[in-house]
């Protein structure tokens, strides 16, 4: 099928941080987004104002022949807005999400069409994302949606993947860790760096020389450190200095040990 961009009727659900930097790449690739819905009447105005798109703030004035209805709303209100919709939208209507942690199954009972549209990052509002590197993940179990889905998930970037609901959930967990686990642990590095009076600056180098080195090699190939060494000595030492920040202590000596089983 050949997408004739111009045509299309997106209609955005959310206007966070997901939807707001999804909704400006539609436009930016030519894929008109009719509305863009906010319970937020002033995020919908602000977001709309952007893209030449219609601000709206009651889901019943969702437009009834979109192409294609996109949430991007937080998880747990997925199944919520999907059945309020499923009162407003036809049967047959279009339906994706953008969760990564979310079976596309909560459309089930509501739609007959429904599908996945998953950018694999991690945004901000004040940052634009660079979709030509972010992994963008497609399901449905129509072909003809998935087909289609498809050449929308390639006007947005060039790494599109099949992905299915299973395959998606570890995705998002193993994303959990290597994202929001790691950049907890930034925090507490410079959590102790601020006690002392130490620029955070000192470790930037180390923090991009650490992730360009699983860019092309695994990562447990790459593991350095005490632990990896069976440096006694140096572990020794720095639970000494930590003794005194229990979480942080217990976490260095979980990881430790967690580093040498994998390394035995």
């Amino acid at each position: 099928m050949t997408l004739m961009k111009t045509e299309l009727k997106v209609v955005i659900i959310g206007a966070g941080r997901v939807g707001f930097h999804l909704a400006k790449r539609l436009f930016e690739v030519g894929i008109p987004v009719s509305q863009i819905f906010s319970r937020q009447q002033i995020k919908a105005n602000k977001l709309a104002n952007l893209i030449q798109a219609e601000p709206i703030s009651d889901l019943s004035k969702v437009s009834k022949d979109a192409d294609l209805c996109i949430l991007a709303v937080s998880d747990d209100a997925i199944t919520e807005v999907a059945k309020k919709l499923s009162k407003i939208l036809k049967k047959d209507s279009f339906l994706v999400h953008t969760s990564g942690a979310t079976s596309s199954a909560v459309f089930e009972e509501h739609f007959k069409r429904y599908g996945i549209l998953y950018p694999l990052q991690s945004f901000s509002i004040e940052k634009k994302p660079d979709f030509s590197n972010i992994p963008i993940c497609i399901d449905s179990q129509n072909p003809l949606d998935l087909a289609f889905l498809t050449e929308i998930a390639n006007e947005i970037g060039p790494k599109v993947y099949y992905i299915d609901d299973s395959q998606r959930q570890f995705l998002h967990v193993s994303a959990v860790f290597v994202n929001n686990f790691v950049n907890h642990l930034y925090f507490l590095g410079k959590e102790i760096l601020d006690e002392e009076e130490i620029s955070m600056e000192l470790l930037k180098p180390l923090i991009i020389e650490t992730a360009n080195k699983i860019i092309d090699n695994d990562p447990k190939a790459m593991q350095t450190g005490p632990a990896i060494r069976g440096d006694t000595t140096t572990i020794n030492a720095h639970l000494e200095l930590i003794k005194n920040k229990a979480e942080i202590h217990k976490l260095y000596q979980y990881i430790t040990k967690s580093i040498q089983k994998h390394h035995s």
